[in-house]
């Protein structure tokens, strides 16, 4: 979808195009750092993360050079999902504090200019949750149609959750069930992931008249059910949260192939912020810009679905004997591409530019971490992260990524994580008991920790001049001082598609150019780019890299894993 076809759609859906673009100012210069709060920083030595234990590391975070949280969930939770299954979206769970808990952080991380985002889980709830429960019952009541019943699906529906119960895979069939036993409302209710997450009702586009489950998006329940996500938006906006990154935010409204009614919908719930919380910010996990943008979020991450391109840079495809393998952009092979990443991120950003924000994060709970594989020495974490902080966008570190944290593999599921464990391991602060995350006996650690003799903690990293952790904190610092590397600062490929190392791009802004260059891999490599009217100086780098001006060419070398800033 191009620029004008952008403007089109938004036209089509009767938006003012300035009123989108709008938002609060400190977006500019916003740079996410994303909190997993059970793994974050333990205050009662349960071997649990909690609220008190991230107010006593807010200095930490303050002095890295972000300026905005992000949590992963912690309204209460039945915990068979990481948290991503809510049984009480108006309560903090108790594992992490209080309200009144979540009052002070917020006060507290305001005071250090710190803004605080809270994960909204928008389209389902946990199955222990009182308004499901009600809602199964065959009485009707306030709650009966915030979900969707029915005693009769297709048969390859009912054979696939039939299959599903058998073989535990919970990306199979639309519908869930009671382990097979009927629920006094109906045998069957839709779910969004997990057997545990009964989708909200938000209603069907074009619903059948003959299938009472498919109720329109007007009708009184699913408008019932948005009228309690403003509800809930409200109550932790007015105790001063800054905004919301949004759980699978397309995936409200059912059979919107195109996604234009949840377009509608978040148009909607855009308007209402910028007219009551015009400071606060929607972040999507939607990973498709040109839709999430549009329907007024703020942000979007570009992740491992729907917009391409990222799996292409750190992740392999195949097995690496199979004559099969797709080596990932950031592989000390050199063997990787570049071209999908650029053709759909450039794509995404030349349409929404001024309507809101990709974000291209450093990990999150779902990703395995940078550090895993062959990509583990500093000098390879520091090229991905000069890329993650020389990008347009808002930045996003996931926490832990600072250090170089590694992906843990062969870790049992906890809480629903499978794979993704590896991922959610304690911070890791210092060489102390339990890598000073908790004072607990280690037996009782919600994952353990791994800090490779003690120098990927922080205590060690800070005091190491070339470590990870400071050359992070000078990213940051160039990022914050110079416009042109911004979050609203020009971006523009110079280096070819079809010679992807290395990866060379141009940053503006008020008449001042930057040149980024990177090298993942191992090898040395040269490229040449028109002449760009710059001296060649480096404003940051890693590794030996350097930039030779010429008459009409410009000559950019770099030994291997090297990138720098040049201006």
């Amino acid at each position: 979808m191009n620029r004008y076809l952008v403007l089109l759609l938004l036209l089509s859906l009767h938006l003012n195009i300035l009123a989108l673009s709008s938002g609060p100012s400190w977006l500019s210069d916003a740079v996410i750092y994303q909190i997993y709060p059970s793994t974050f920083m333990d205050s009662d030595d349960d071997g649990i993360g909690d609220i008190k234990g991230v107010i006593s590391r807010l200095d930490y975070v303050q002095n890295l050079g972000v300026n905005t949280l992000w949590f992963c969930p912690m309204f209460k939770s039945a915990w068979q999902d990481g948290g991503y299954d809510v049984t009480d979206f108006y309560n903090i769970d108790p594992r992490f504090g209080t309200n009144e808990d979540m009052r002070l952080l917020i006060k507290e991380a305001h005071q250090r200019g710190l803004k605080v985002c809270l994960d909204l889980v928008a389209g389902h709830t946990s199955d222990q949750h009182p308004w499901f429960k009600a809602s199964s019952q065959r009485e009707r009541n306030k709650y009966s149609d915030y979900y969707m019943w029915t005693d009769t699906i297709p048969d390859d529906e009912r054979r696939t959750v039939e299959r599903r119960h058998r073989t535990h895979d919970p990306a199979i069939a639309t519908w869930g069930s009671y382990g097979m036993a009927n629920a006094p409302r109906a045998k069957y209710y839709r779910k969004n992931y997990f057997e545990f997450q009964p989708a909200l009702n938000y209603g069907y586009v074009n619903p059948d008249p003959n299938d009472p489950v498919q109720q329109a998006i007007d009708a009184p329940g699913p408008q019932a059910v948005r009228q309690e996500l403003k509800s809930i938006m409200s109550y932790w906006m007015d105790m001063g949260a800054d905004g919301f990154r949004i759980d699978m935010a397309s995936s409200l409204i059912k059979n919107d192939t195109d996604k234009q009614e949840n377009i509608k919908l978040w148009q909607g719930i855009r308007q209402w912020m910028d007219q009551h919380y015009p400071r606060c910010i929607l972040i999507a996990e939607w990973s498709n810009p040109q839709q999430s943008l549009v329907a007024g979020f703020h942000v979007d991450f570009m992740i491992h679905f729907n917009l391409r391109g990222y799996d292409s840079l750190f992740f392999p495809h195949g097995a690496p004997d199979s004559g099969n393998y797709d080596y990932c952009y950031f592989d000390a092979s050199g063997k990787g591409g570049i071209e999908a990443f650029v053709n759909n991120f450039s794509q995404a950003y030349n349409a929404t530019r001024g309507i809101g924000y990709i974000s291209i994060p450093t990990g999150n709970h779902d990703i395995i971490r940078h550090n895993y594989g062959t990509r583990n020495t500093m000098d390879q974490l520091k090229v991905c992260m000069l890329f993650h902080l020389t990008m347009p966008g808002v930045p996003c570190i996931y926490y832990g990524d600072e250090i170089g944290m590694k992906y843990t593999t062969g870790l049992s599921s906890k809480e629903g994580s499978g794979r993704r464990a590896g991922s959610r391991t304690p911070m890791q602060w210092s060489d102390s008991r339990n890598a000073g995350f908790s004072s607990c006996d280690p037996s009782k650690l919600y994952l353990p920790v791994d800090t490779e003799g003690g120098s990927l903690t922080v205590e060690a990293q800070d005091d190491d001049t070339n470590s990870l952790l400071n050359f992070t904190k000078r990213l940051l610092r160039l990022r914050h001082g110079q416009p042109a590397l911004n979050n609203d600062g020009d971006w523009q490929m110079l280096s070819a598609i079809d010679r992807p190392y290395p990866f060379i791009y141009m940053r503006e802004a008020n008449g001042k150019r930057l040149i980024v260059a990177i090298n993942p891999s191992a090898k040395k490599v040269k490229a040449t780019i028109p002449c760009q009217q710059i001296n060649g100086s480096s404003l940051i780098k890693t590794g030996d890299a350097s930039y030779h001006k010429g008459k009409k060419e410009d000559k950019i070398t770099l030994h291997g894993f090297s990138a720098a800033v040049f201006e």
